[in-house]
């Protein structure tokens, strides 16, 4: 209905009239502009807003898992420790004849001179 009144109704071709219509358009245009400007910057901050934010949390992943290994290894580093300790025991009791020959009579069935050596096998 708007094109039959649209029809029936003439304007009237003036200067003014034109720049009016030439300004509206600018305006139009202009916004449409800014529309498509703003548009393109909400897609690009949104891209690198993804991508920061699957940085960080691949990151605090990462993170989380050295964390992870970290005690892991702190454990294994402290049996490592008790195992050298023991181990240095050890060498210096090996330097230690006695106990060296009190090896030998318990693992190889070795004696002393009038030494007599019973076997009692172990109930299990």
């Amino acid at each position: 209905m708007d094109s039959f009144k649209n029809d029936k109704i003439k304007q009237i071709q003036s200067d003014y009239h034109k720049i009016v219509e030439q300004r509206e358009k600018l305006v139009l245009y202009r916004r449409r502009g800014l529309i498509r400007r703003l548009t393109a910057f909400g897609v690009i901050v949104g891209i690198l807003g993804y991508i920061m934010i699957s940085t960080f949390l691949s990151q605090i992943a990462a993170y989380e898992n050295k964390l992870e290994e970290r005690d892991h290894l702190q454990a294994e580093l402290l049996g490592m420790e008790k195992k050298q300790v023991k181990l240095e025991e050890e060498i210096v009791k090996l330097n230690d004849d006695e106990y060296i020959a009190k090896i030998a009579r318990r693992d190889y069935f070795l004696s002393e001179d009038h030494e007599i050596i019973f076997s009692i096998p172990d109930e299990d």
